[in-house]
C-alpha cells in the first residue's frame, strides 16, 4: 500500500508542483491550505508524513508542529520555509519538525527527504499489523486475533520482512537478503520449507487467508496491489 503524504500549503501553484512530483515518486498526496485543517487531517490518522511550509493563514506551521508534539504525535514532517536562516531552521527543528528545507527548493530533495523520513519512521515501528495478524517486536510475540503464535527464529524474520512490505509481491531474493542475510541464491528450499511453515501457523484458523504465492514471482502478505 502505497504511503500518504499531506501536503500544507496554501500557495496553489507550489503544492501542485510538490504533488506531482510526490505523486510521481509512487506516494499518494492530500492537500490541505491551513494549519486547522490540517490538524484535523493528522489526527484522524490520513497520512505518513507531512511536508508542511511555514507560513500558513490561521495556525502556522510552527504553531501546528507544536500542537503534534505535545499531544504525542509522532508522524514526520518536513518544513518548508522562504526564510532559509539558521536560526529559522533550529526554531523548526526545536518545534518538533524532523527536517528543514528552504526555498526555492528541488522536488527531487523533497522526494529524497521524505523517503528518509518515512524509512526510519518504518524502522522504529514496534507493531506491526496486517488485519488481524499483530507483530510486537519489543515483545517478540505474534497473534492473530487474540490467539498467539509461537515462531522459530527464522519464521519470525521470515514474517517480519513481509509484514513490513505488506500487500507488496516480495520475491524470493528479497526474502533471502532480508530474512536470511543471503546476497545470493544458496540453492535450497530454505525459503519454500519456511513459508509452507508460516502458513500453516498464521493462516490454520477460520479467518480469511492472508499469506498467498503469486506463481513467479514471490509472495505476498495481505491482498497484492
Amino acid at each position: 500500500m502505497a504511503k500518504r503524504i499531506l501536503i500544507v500549503e496554501d500557495e496553489r501553484k507550489t503544492a501542485l508542483l510538490l504533488g506531482g512530483a510526490i505523486t510521481a515518486a509512487g506516494y499518494d498526496v492530500i492537500y490541505s491550505r491551513n494549519g486547522t485543517e490540517a490538524l484535523d487531517l493528522i489526527l484522524q490518522n490520513t497520512c505518513d508524513a507531512v511536508v508542511l511550509d511555514v507560513m500558513l493563514p490561521g495556525c502556522d506551521g510552527l504553531s501546528l508542529v507544536r500542537r503534534l508534539r505535545s499531544l504525542g504525535c509522532p508522524v514526520p514532517v518536513l518544513m518548508l520555509s522562504a526564510r532559509g536562516e539558521m536560526t529559522e531552521r533550529v526554531e523548526g527543528l526545536d518545534a518538533g519538525a524532523d527536517d528543514y528545507l528552504p526555498k526555492p527548493f528541488a522536488t527531487t530533495e523533497v522526494v529524497a527527504r521524505l523517503r528518509a523520513l518515512t524509512r526510519r519512521a518504518a524502522d522504529s515501528k514496534t507493531l506491526l499489523e496486517v488485519k488481524d495478524l499483530q507483530m510486537d517486536l519489543a515483545l517478540h510475540v505474534v497473534r492473530r486475533g487474540k490467539e498467539k503464535i509461537a515462531l522459530a527464529p527464522q519464521e519470525f524474520r521470515l514474517l517480519e520482512c513481509l509484514m513490513r512490505h505488506a500487500q507488496e509481491i516480495c520475491p524470493r531474493s528479497r526474502l533471502l537478503s532480508e530474512a536470511w542475510g543471503y546476497q545470493f541464491d544458496p540453492g535450497t528450499n530454505i525459503v519454500e520449507v519456511n513459508i509452507r511453515r508460516l502458513r500453516e501457523k498464521i493462516d490454520s484458523g477460520a479467518g480469511p487467508k492472508l499469506l498467498h504465492t503469486v506463481k513467479g514471482l514471490g509472495y505476498v502478505l495481505g491482498n497484492p496491489l
